[in-house]
This record gives C-alpha cells, structure tokens and sequence, in this order.
C-alpha cells in the first residue's frame, strides 16, 4: 500500500470514528455560575424533600463500564472545557487522571497541525473493557462533546497520530 494510500484511508477512518462520535455524543453543559444557585441559599420547608429533588452530581464509578462513567468523564471535560486550557490535551489528561481515570489506558491528539498552527479541535479517550470514553473538544466543534464508542480491535481508541503521554 501506498503512503498516501495509507494516509487516505487513516484519514476516512478518523471521519468515520467521528461521524459515528455524532450520532451518540453528548454535548457538554457548562457549569452553572455560583450567581445562579441563589435559589439553594434559602431554607426550605422540608429539606428531605429538597435533597431528593436535587440531582446529584455524576461520581466516578472505579469497576464500571464506559457508559456508566459517561456522566462523570463528561462533567470533568466541562470543567476543563469552563477554564482557560480549553483546547490542551494536557489539562484534559491530568483533569481526567485526578478525577480517577487510568492514565495508562489515554489516548490525546496534538495541539498543534503539523505546520504549528494550533489545532482546530484535539481528542483524548479514556479505554475501559471493549469500550472508549471519546471527547473532542476545539473552536471547530462548539461545545464539547463526549461519546461511548467501541474500542479498537488493535487496541486503544483513537485512529490516527495520537501524542505520548509521558510526564
């Protein structure tokens, strides 16, 4: 097979993985600012019936599948998403690695194009079982979306040149 002929097919695969990405992502909210949690400052009159109506907050589940880690990988790619390291790989991969997750099984994109631009959108993903936790996140995409896809059956998640995770 030819370079380019293999380079061609990488690339259709990268936007196959990415259209598929599209049809069960799921887009990132941002976390509500502290002014909009006013409501919770007043007592109420039964605070039973109050903390049964709050939702809680997605945990991390440490023997669970990608889909029941889905909630939580997507609120730590939205706080990364809310501070100023929106398009680093790194703050996404040291987030991640605090919130749980096995650094051991990340895949994350360059930053930057190949001529040092910096890159319109990275990607990182998180191996659990036969299943991938994918985020892509950049000023091409908007919001930040996160999907459960199948995992590779080489190994890893991500098609394409993906950058060590060495420090």
């Amino acid at each position: 097979m030819s370079r380019l002929t293999g380079r061609s097919l990488a690339a259709l695969s990268v936007l196959a993985v990415l259209g598929l990405a599209g049809c069960v992502a799921t887009p990132v909210e941002r976390a509500p600012s502290a002014s909009a949690g006013s409501a919770s400052a007043a007592p109420t009159a039964d605070a039973g019936a109050t903390a049964s109506a709050t939702p809680m907050a997605p945990a991390f589940v440490s023997n669970g599948t990608a889909s029941q880690n889905l909630p939580f990988f997507t609120s730590v790619v939205g706080t990364v998403w809310s501070g100023p390291d929106q398009v680093a790989g790194r703050a996404y991969i040291d987030a991640l690695v605090s919130a749980g997750f096995d650094k051991a099984a990340m895949q994350v994109t360059p930053d930057q194009s190949t001529v040092g631009n910096a890159a319109e959108s990275i990607e990182f993903s998180v191996r659990m079982g036969d299943e991938c936790l994918v985020g892509q996140v950049g000023p091409s995409i908007g919001a930040p979306v996160t999907a459960v896809l199948p995992g590779l059956s080489a190994g890893g998640c991500l098609i394409g040149q993906t950058r060590a995770i060495d420090w």
